[in-house]
């Protein structure tokens, strides 16, 4: 060996050397500095079903109250939207109107505002569905294949219209509005009836559970609002679903099925955690059940912080719009997290709840502009939920009392 070699090899000895002393520093550095970050990052605003609204959920309110005032502003936030994903426009929608709602249960004297806004929502969804169809509401492939039943009608959005319409009535009824929920309602129940596992298509020969869930909440709304007596079908509903769909392995109700009931996605934390929050209308100790199994398969906590996979360990699912991206190793889904927030707040879990918002202050970037909030790592749906997660309570309660 050359003596320029062997230079060259004690330097490269000394080099790993010094590599492996700062990856070790940094190790130790970790060990000593992860289990104690989250105490600067830990949320002191989470409140209970009946308390104030926090100063974080009237700034994110803020920032959407301000998209729905600004035609421009809006366009620009829509478009952006519906670039990735059209159903995000629509959902958007969905929860802040469910958000708003709550808001002005909890604060009577901001009901006129927010009456004015729910109804903006409310009129413009009508509109574009009416000039446009469902399938502007809808992923491509909507139109890709045939729908097993006719006519076609995504229950997809049938379910959040009339849950927007039924939330609007149960603040403040509106004649103008009472016949549209009315007729939405009967023909989702007529067509769950007919339906082999009492679901319906949200897209050609795909059910999904999320949507599903959404509709019979529509249909116990209408049981407060209308006396329209479902009660016995919703009883035959979930025991249907609990009979024909519950996966065996997790107990947990599956993401999406075939129009006859054939699984095609088994648990997914996007679907299952909005699932058991609507489940808490219909069955509570079922609801409960839910919550419980999916926090068991799909939470993680790592020193102090909180977030949700998408898949249990006995079920691996494709990435898709509705997961969002995966994170590998730690599995890390931006749709199952978002969508735990909502299930932390419905089932207060207060500590849940309050890691996750800790783990979203450290990683979701939040941006202040003159009194309003937005996730720079998330967008207008994700903020939506996360704000009706914040403020949901009111609504349910209210529902649940009129239903009893």
């Amino acid at each position: 060996m050359s003596d320029k070699d062997r230079s060259f090899e004690e330097k490269m000895k000394l080099r790993f050397k010094e590599i492996g002393v700062a990856l070790l520093a940094l190790i130790l550095a970790a060990c000593l500095w992860l289990p104690s970050v989250h105490f600067f990052f830990k949320a002191s605003d989470v409140v209970s079903k009946s308390g104030p609204i926090s100063k974080r959920a009237k700034e994110l309110a803020q920032r959407h109250l301000k998209i729905w005032q600004d035609p421009k502003l809006r366009q620009k936030e829509l478009q952006r939207m519906r670039g990735r994903n059209a159903e995000w426009d629509f959902m958007g929608r969905t929860f802040l109107v469910l958000a708003l709602s709550n808001m002005a249960l909890r604060s009577p004297d901001t009901q006129a505002g927010h009456l004015e806004i729910i109804d903006a929502i409310i009129d413009d969804t009508l509109k574009v569905e009416d000039e446009m169809g469902m399938h502007h509401f809808l992923l491509g492939y909507s139109q890709s294949s045939s729908w097993i039943q006719q006519p076609e009608r995504s229950i997809f959005v049938d379910g959040e219209i009339a849950i927007m319409l039924g939330a609007r009535r149960l603040l403040a009824e509106k004649l103008s509005y009472k016949d549209e929920f009315q007729s939405r309602v009967r023909l989702m129940k007529k067509r769950m009836e007919e339906a082999p596992v009492y679901c319906n298509e949200s897209y050609p020969n795909e059910c999904w559970m999320f949507c599903n869930s959404a509709a019979a909440v529509a249909l116990k709304m209408s049981d407060v609002l209308d006396g329209s007596k479902y009660t016995e079908f919703l009883n035959a509903w979930l025991n249907k679903i609990r009979q024909e769909l519950v996966d065996k392995k997790t107990g947990l109700l599956p993401s999406s099925f075939s129009y006859r009931g054939r699984i095609m996605d088994g648990p997914e934390g996007s679907s299952i955690w909005f699932t058991a929050h609507c489940l808490q209308l219909l069955d509570r100790e079922f609801a409960k059940d839910q919550y419980e199994r999916a926090k068991a398969e799909l939470a993680v906590s790592i020193c102090g912080f909180s977030y949700a996979k998408e898949w249990p360990e006995s079920f691996r699912g494709p990435m898709d719009v509705d997961s969002g991206p995966i994170i590998p190793v730690l599995e890390v889904s931006a749709g199952s997290s978002g969508m735990a927030f909502i299930a932390a707040g419905a089932f207060e879990d207060q500590e849940f709840l309050s890691s996750l918002l800790g783990t979203l202050d450290f990683a979701g970037f939040p941006l202040k502009t003159e009194g309003a909030l937005k996730y720079c790592a998330s967008n207008q749906v994700g903020d939506a939920v996360l704000l009706y997660s914040l403020v949901q309570g009111p609504l349910w309660e209210k529902i649940l009392r009129k239903g009893n």
